[in-house]
């Protein structure tokens, strides 16, 4: 009896040792691992049905030269048969729950089934036309590239030189700014010309920022500010002094301060642009001193330049057009941010690329820095010539393209780069994304954002993700929170979910036509700006 129990055991262990989801082979592409894991089941099931048959003759056995066995032990048999089983059955269930989490690329008539339907694997690509075009559109296009951005980085400096000396002690301090998005990752390609700058700037003495994140233990942030956090402003007595808050009369002196230092003066909440009866940090208050100060500054030297510069979009400060009189235009988001303690991450007044923002005073956290690391690290570990940049330059031109025919939807750039990151990181074969693999990559990430789409999921790529390599450095708090969903909106709004799927199976039938039409007739290798 024992021995058929133990049996019993080993079966269940062999089962769950030899299943195909417990170890993986590494080094393979996804369609390799389907393949091995459907044959890998098949002998697994062969094993099982063996195992079941020698099972099968041994209870004969027993029961035949044990038939005076009492009731009690058949029961305890029974029992200890259906608890293996139970827990065979439990653990097979956690396999598949396991196995369905994974990200991974589906069938795609599994994700649009309705008849007339294109989808990524069907879409038509052709590889000289996607060379073409990566040819016009990215390789000539660099130098130009590399231009603006000189121009851009000198003449940002001199406008914020400016800045600075237009504010006053009271007024909040402007740091340097850093370059962020497409333009410094090195794959923007649609025109006009955009270069997406953070400025950081801080409280006047003695105050300083205290942030409350949404992943906090003990945070008030609503669910659906997921990603955002409160900046409160507070005030700190400099080694404890209070001369510059308390009447001391005529005859008292600080044995700190003499007369003639100077004594931080007390600043109002709207002057430290606080929203109304709160001490939260306001973005409506933060845009608007900027959009101030920047006209002051840019009244200050302009002078000195020979084009014209005009905001962009009002209800952004810092969104500026410079037009030269050849006629050419160069767009600059300079953007009011604050540092998230001594990190590079930054709470941002606005998205560039974003028509709404979290309301006041919620300020949404950016990552920019961490994800250009991270496209570095990637350049490091990739083929020289890799394809992964010319993925992304060409879906973002499909999604331009498409907008500009069907209007807007809930896809941005952002979510064609996090599909994209996602996919390097889930990546075991750097060299499978080698420029003459360009077709198959561009699949990849068309074939990740239609699940997506299905799936209404596409999680934010640094928060709450183990696969980030620890060289990107990002912050022990954003990696042990949850992560967060980027298409949440589509969850509860049905007809934004309608128009993003129109607009995505729009851009995939589209696609062969809208590279064929452009790319023969781009000038000096930028694209046409319709």
């Amino acid at each position: 009896m024992q021995g058929s129990i133990a049996r019993v055991c080993m079966v269940v262990a062999a089962a769950i040792l030899n299943h195909p989801l417990l170890f993986p082979r590494e080094n393979t592409t996804v369609q390799e691992q389907d393949e091995e894991m459907m044959v890998r089941m098949r002998e697994h099931e062969e094993r099982l049905e063996m195992e079941q048959t020698k099972l099968e003759k041994e209870l004969a056995q027993l029961e035949s030269q044990r038939e005076e066995t009492s009731t009690e032990e058949g029961y305890s048999w029974y029992f200890w048969s259906a608890v293996s089983l139970v827990i065979f059955f439990t653990i097979e269930m956690c396999r598949v729950d396991l196995a369905d989490t994974e990200v991974r690329p589906v069938e795609d008539e599994d994700v649009f089934p309705e008849s007339g339907s294109i989808t990524p694997r069907t879409m038509v690509l052709d590889k000289d036309v996607l060379g073409n075009f990566c040819d016009k559109c990215t390789y000539t296009s660099a130098h130009n590239n590399w231009r603006v951005r000189e121009f851009v980085e000198g003449f940002a400096d001199d406008l914020l030189e400016s800045l600075r000396s237009v504010c006053d002690r009271t007024d909040m301090e402007v740091g340097d700014f850093v370059g962020i998005g497409s333009m410094f990752e090195s794959w923007r390609v649609c025109k006009p010309l955009m270069c997406d700058l953070l400025v950081p700037f801080s409280p006047p003495d003695p105050h300083s920022f205290q942030f409350h994140l949404w992943c906090c233990p003990s945070s008030d942030v609503p669910p659906d500010m997921q990603g955002c956090g409160k900046i409160k402003v507070t005030k700190e007595n400099e080694e404890g002094c209070i001369c510059g808050s308390a009447n001391l009369g005529e005859d008292m002196l600080c044995l700190l301060h003499s007369r003639d230092d100077a004594v931080n003066v007390d600043c109002s909440p709207d002057e430290l642009l606080c929203s109304r009866n709160t001490s939260f940090l306001s973005k409506d208050q933060v845009m608007k001193w900027f959009q101030i100060s920047v006209t002051k500054a840019w009244g200050r030297i302009s002078h000195k330049y020979d084009f014209e510069v005009t905001f962009r979009n009002l209800d952004a400060a810092g969104a500026l057009k410079i037009r030269f009189p050849s006629g050419k235009v160069i767009v600059m988001n300079i953007i009011p941010v604050v540092q998230f303690e001594d990190t590079d991450a930054y709470f941002v007044s606005h998205f560039p690329s974003d028509c709404e923002s979290a309301p006041d005073p919620y300020w949404a956290l950016s990552f920019a820095i961490y994800e250009r690391n991270l496209f570095k690290y990637f350049t490091k570990c990739l083929p020289q010539h890799s394809c992964h940049l010319h993925c992304l330059q060409i879906v973002t031109f499909l999604h331009r393209k498409q907008t500009g025919l069907t209007g807007k939807s809930a896809f941005t750039n952002y979510h064609f780069k996090t599909a994209l990151l996602h996919l390097l990181l889930l990546s075991k074969s750097p060299s499978s994304w080698g420029f003459e693999n360009i077709e198959h990559r561009l699949r990849d990430i068309l074939v990740f954002m239609q699940r997506s789409l299905q799936e209404k999921r596409l999680h934010h790529v640094l928060i709450g993700n183990s696969k980030v390599p620890e060289e990107v450095r990002v912050p022990e708090i954003i990696q042990r929170a949850e992560p967060i969903n980027l298409l949440r909106p589509l969850v509860l709004q049905t007809e934004l979910y309608a128009a993003t799927v129109k607009h995505f199976q729009e851009m995939l039938r589209n696609a062969s036509v809208l590279l064929q039409e452009y790319t023969p007739h781009l000038p000096n290798g930028g694209l046409h700006h319709s």
